[in-house]
């Protein structure tokens, strides 16, 4: 009995802790390294191996040799000021202060240049860039925040969750239905089954 009762408090855990990759941009895919902001903060990007799952995930490598507690303090830094930016964008609240410092300063470094690479059927796709410092990674991240903010296209498609207890932050990708949900799979799911536990103890 104890079994049947604690695996499903596994799953949830090992759902909650799991990176996001479907914010819909870079910078809203490091804010979604913290989950359940509202209530208790789930850290998702506190060690060296989820930094480096992390960079996988939106498609980046790091120079060799960088220091992993090092890049993590400044993402996490970097994540704080773009939560609050993004936020603020989306409720229209006004930021602070030193998280716009912060952005512009990182914003500053020089960023990877682009590069294209042709395919076996004539068309063209990003090519990978070179390995990336922690600065122009960081600089990476603050420029696709300005972009975001600033781009009243990109900025009017800013949403939040629905669910009272995620509220992470994405890019509505458009074209249908308003999303609600970060994802049907996870809050969706979530907020029918709670409404049919609700319908099913109605009187």
């Amino acid at each position: 009995m104890d079994v049947e009762q604690r695996e499903p408090r596994r799953r949830l855990t090992a759902q909650l802790r799991e990176l996001r990759f479907d914010a819909g941009t870079l910078c809203l895919d490091l804010v979604a390294t913290v989950g359940r902001r509202p209530e208790v903060p789930v850290e998702r990007m506190g060690d060296a191996a989820r930094l480096r799952a992390w960079c996988r995930g939106v498609g980046v490598t790091l120079e060799d040799g960088y220091d992993p507690q090092g890049v993590l303090e400044s993402l996490h830094t970097l994540r704080a000021a773009a939560h609050d930016i993004a936020s603020a964008a989306l409720d229209a609240h006004r930021p602070r202060q030193e998280s716009v410092d912060l952005v512009n300063l990182l914003a500053g470094a020089e960023p990877p240049a682009p590069r294209l690479e042709s395919t076996a059927e004539g068309g063209w796709v990003p090519k990978g860039s070179r390995p990336l410092t922690e600065e122009a990674l960081l600089s990476l991240v603050a420029r696709d925040l300005i972009d975001l903010v600033t781009d009243e296209a990109r900025r009017s498609r800013l949403t939040a969750c629905a669910s009272e207890v995620c509220r992470m932050l994405f890019l509505d990708p458009g074209g249908g239905r308003p999303r609600k949900w970060c994802s049907m799979r996870r809050c969706g799911n979530q907020a029918k089954a709670a409404g049919r536990r609700l319908r099913a103890a109605a009187p």
